[in-house]
C-alpha cells in the first residue's frame, strides 16, 4: 500500500467509529476485507487509527470538521506534511482536495480542551485536579507510550535478560523508577515471540503498575488476594515476590489467562470466585486495582476518554466505593487494604478514600502514591490502609 492508500484506509476506519463502531473492531473488520495489506500495512493504518483517537478534537480543529476525511486533514498539518501531496486522488488515494477541505484553523487559536484534545467537561475536572500540570498531561496523552517488560526477578536479574533479548534485536533499556522495569526501545513487536517471554523471564507491564507493586510490603510468608485481578498482571508481579497469591474477579472470564501466564512464569496462584473468598479469608494483604476510567492510560486506549461521560465517571465512583466496602471485609485484622487506580482523576483517587474512611471508622491512610504521566511512566494511584 502506499502512503495514501493507508491514509485513504485510515479515512474509512474513522468514519466507522464516529459512526458508533469501536476502533478495533472497526480496525479488524477492515483487514479482514483487505487480505492484500501486509504487516507493515496493517501497522501503519492503525498508527494513523490510534494517532486521530489521541489527538481527535485538535486534527478536527486544524482539518476544519469531524469526519474521517477532516481528521486525517488535521494529521497531515499537524505532522507539517502537505494533504496536496497525498489527496492526490489517483489510484486508491483520498479525492482530491476542495474548497471545504481548507477550512481548518491555527491550533494556536484552539480552546484550551481542544489543544488537550479533552471533552470541554473533563478538561475542566483536570484543570481542578492538577492545576498548572494540567496541560503537560494532557500534551503527554497526545503521544504513544513506550513499551515496557517486568523482568521476573526470581527467575533471572534485569541485565541478563537485557542480553538475551538483545540477542534476538530487541533492544532495551533498564527504567530508573522501578528495579524490575526494561524500556523497549526497538523491535517491540518481536517481544511476544522472544524466548525471555515464552520461557517467562518477562511480561509485559509499564513502569506504574510495577512501581505500584514495589511500593507494597510483601513478603514470602504473606497470603495476598488480587481482589480486582483482571488477566492478572499485577498478581504476577505478586507472586513473583514469593507471597501466596490468590486471584479473584467479579467477571470470571477475564481471569482465564491467568493459569496459562502464572505457568509461563513458574509462579504458583489461586482463581477464587466470589462464593470462596470468604472462606479463604482472612488474607494479610487485599490488592484492589479498581475499576477506573482508565485516565492514567489514555495514550494506550485513547477510545477510552472520548467514551467517558458524567454518568459514567459517577457510576464507576460507586463501584469503587462498593470494591473497597466488599474488600475490607476479607482484610486480617493486622493486614493491609491497598485501594489503586490507573487513573489519575482525584474523584476516583484520594476523593474515594477519603467517602471510606468518613463511612467506615478504625482505619487509616498509612502511604499513599500518586504518579501522574510521563515519559517514565501511565499515570497511577495507590493508597494504603490498615486498621487503627
Amino acid at each position: 500500500m502506499t502512503p495514501a492508500a493507508r491514509v485513504s484506509a485510515a479515512i474509512e476506519i474513522l468514519d466507522q467509529v464516529i459512526s458508533g463502531d469501536a476502533a478495533e473492531r472497526a480496525l479488524t473488520t477492515w483487514a479482514r476485507g483487505s487480505r492484500f495489506a501486509g504487516s507493515k500495512d496493517r501497522a501503519a493504518v492503525r498508527d494513523h487509527v490510534f494517532g486521530a483517537l489521541r489527538c481527535w478534537r485538535s486534527f478536527a480543529w486544524l482539518g476544519g470538521g469531524d469526519s474521517g476525511r477532516a481528521i486525517m486533514l488535521g494529521a497531515l498539518r499537524a505532522a507539517s506534511i502537505d494533504p496536496a501531496t497525498i489527496f492526490t486522488g489517483e489510484g486508491h488515494a483520498p479525492p482530491l482536495l476542495g474548497p471545504d477541505d481548507h477550512a481548518g484553523q491555527p491550533l494556536d487559536a484552539a480552546p484550551l480542551a481542544v489543544r488537550g484534545d479533552m471533552p470541554d467537561w473533563l478538561m475542566d475536572q483536570i484543570v481542578a485536579d492538577l492545576g498548572d500540570q494540567a496541560e503537560t498531561v494532557c500534551a503527554l496523552l497526545r503521544h504513544r507510550a513506550a513499551v515496557h517488560l517486568r523482568v521476573n526477578l526470581s527467575r533471572a536479574p534485569r541485565d541478563h535478560v537485557a542480553r538475551l533479548l538483545a540477542e534476538e534485536g530487541i533492544a532495551t533499556q533498564p527504567l530508573n523508577n522501578v528495579k524490575t522495569g526494561l524500556q523497549v526501545l526497538e523491535n517491540e513487536r518481536r517481544v511476544a515471540l522472544s524466548t525471555p517471554f515464552l520461557d517467562g523471564l518477562i511480561d509485559l507491564q509499564d513502569s506504574a503498575s510495577q512501581q505500584a507493586v514495589a511500593r507494597c510490603a510483601i513478603t514470602s510468608d504473606m497470603r495476598v488476594l488480587d481482589y480486582c485481578a483482571g488477566g492478572g498482571g499485577k498478581a504476577l508481579a505478586m507472586a513473583d515476590r514469593g507471597a501466596q497469591v490468590f486471584a479473584h474477579d467479579i467477571e470470571p472470564k477475564r481471569m482465564a489467562d491467568i493459569p496459562v501466564r502464572a505457568a509461563r512464569a513458574g509462579v504458583n496462584i489461586s482463581c477464587l470466585e466470589t462464593l470462596a473468598l470468604t472462606r479463604n479469608s482472612p488474607f494479610n494483604m487485599v490488592f484492589c486495582d479498581s475499576p477506573c476510567s482508565g485516565s492514567g492510560t489514555w495514550r494506550r486506549a485513547p477510545e477510552a476518554k472520548w467514551r467517558l461521560t458524567p454518568d459514567r465517571l459517577a457510576a464507576l465512583n460507586t463501584m469503587q466505593d462498593d470494591v473497597l466496602d466488599q474488600a475490607a471485609g476479607l482484610v486480617a485484622p493486622e493486614g493491609q487494604l491497598i485501594y489503586a487506580t490507573c487513573s489519575f482523576l482525584t474523584l476516583e483517587n484520594r476523593a474515594r478514600i477519603d467517602s471510606f474512611l468518613a463511612r467506615t471508622p478504625g482505619w487509616q491512610v498509612v502511604d499513599e502514591m500518586q504518579l501522574l504521566p510521563s515519559a517514565e511512566q501511565d499515570g497511577f494511584y495507590l493508597a494504603v490502609l490498615t486498621r487503627r
